[in-house]
């Protein structure tokens, strides 16, 4: 890769190993960072706090998560102070636990699975302390089941609707993947982690302007975009049409056997994909050969054409 390519750029998880994409479960194990404090950590926490201040119910944790919620709660600290000692660290003296997170000048002492040792729930604590959405699943009577979870950073969902839900249900609005048995063999890969397995997958769609939020409760504020973006000037669309790809690990956690599922998410505009050839002429093609049914369930109906347009007229060839 050229290297006057910035490093945002080539740090960037292109998600695409072809020139087609259809759906799969296309896990893979999880490599040394499962939980990541990038160069905008502060940027992404303070817009967490916004939403969450705006609408708390992006936080929603089914009464029987308590335990699962402070399993994953120390499998993030954990995570975070190995990969990061001089800003991040848990400690333990006996029954008492101490963590510190230097980036935000938070310490906190607290006594595992007593509430009144922390200042809130502890998925939501550790939540607003982290840059990626998180989801735990619960498994039970042969399901796995969404039943907590702080999301501020969805892509056209809502957590507090699919609280509750079943695997299956969840992704009920998938095109082709129930017809083709992906989502079942994937509950079933799910169900057979064993405790401490790591595995991580990749999930892309186009988004309008950089926006992390485009949750369903804030579709009045985002939906318009899309047309704009579609009757605006060509030239704009560089700057403004987003590549969003979702890393997602999936985590195996020890004590509750729940499964947490952490998505980070990731921009980067058509105007900075096109510094690497390579990557824009795979883009094109992915975009140009996307059956129409997915296009539509990705919400890109209206954005691709522009993205195409933008590719094959500014884009090196």
């Amino acid at each position: 890769m050229d290297y006057r390519v910035p490093a945002r750029v080539t740090s960037f998880p292109f998600p695409f190993p072809r020139d087609a994409y259809r759906y799969s479960a296309n896990v893979e194990p999880a490599g040394e960072h499962v939980v990541d404090v990038g160069v905008n950590y502060r940027t992404e926490i303070a817009e967490r706090e916004r939403i969450l201040a705006a609408d708390p119910t992006r936080f929603q944790a089914l009464p029987h998560m308590e335990i699962a919620q402070w399993d994953a709660m120390l499998e993030i600290m954990q995570h975070l102070a190995d990969a990061y000692p001089r800003t991040m660290m848990l400690e333990r003296d006996g029954g008492m636990w101490r963590w510190t997170n230097c980036a935000l000048d938070v310490e906190q002492a607290f006594v595992y699975g007593v509430r009144s040792t922390l200042p809130e729930s502890p998925l939501r604590y550790i939540g607003r302390q982290i840059q990626e959405d998180v989801v735990l699943l619960d498994q039970r009577e042969g399901q796995l089941w969404g039943d907590a979870g702080l999301v501020t950073f969805a892509a056209d969902w809502s957590l507090r609707f699919d609280v509750g839900m079943s695997f299956l249900q969840i992704h009920g609005p998938v095109p082709r993947i129930h017809t083709e048995g992906i989502v079942t063999r994937a509950q079933n890969f799910l169900m057979r982690l064993e405790t401490g397995e790591r595995y991580r997958r990749t999930n892309w769609t186009l988004t309008v302007d950089g926006r992390l939020d485009t949750s369903t409760e804030t579709y009045p504020e985002w939906g318009r975009d899309r047309r704009t973006l579609a009757e605006g000037p060509l030239a704009d669309v560089g700057e403004r049409l987003h590549l969003r790809v979702e890393v997602q690990h999936l985590i195996r956690l020890g004590q509750s056997g729940a499964i947490m599922f952490l998505v980070r998410t990731h921009l980067l505009p058509f105007a900075e994909i096109a510094l690497v050839p390579e990557w824009a002429r795979r883009l094109r093609s992915v975009l140009v050969e996307l059956p129409e049914d997915m296009a539509e369930y990705k919400g890109i109906t209206r954005t691709r054409r522009p993205g195409i347009d933008w590719l094959d007229r500014y884009a090196p060839a």
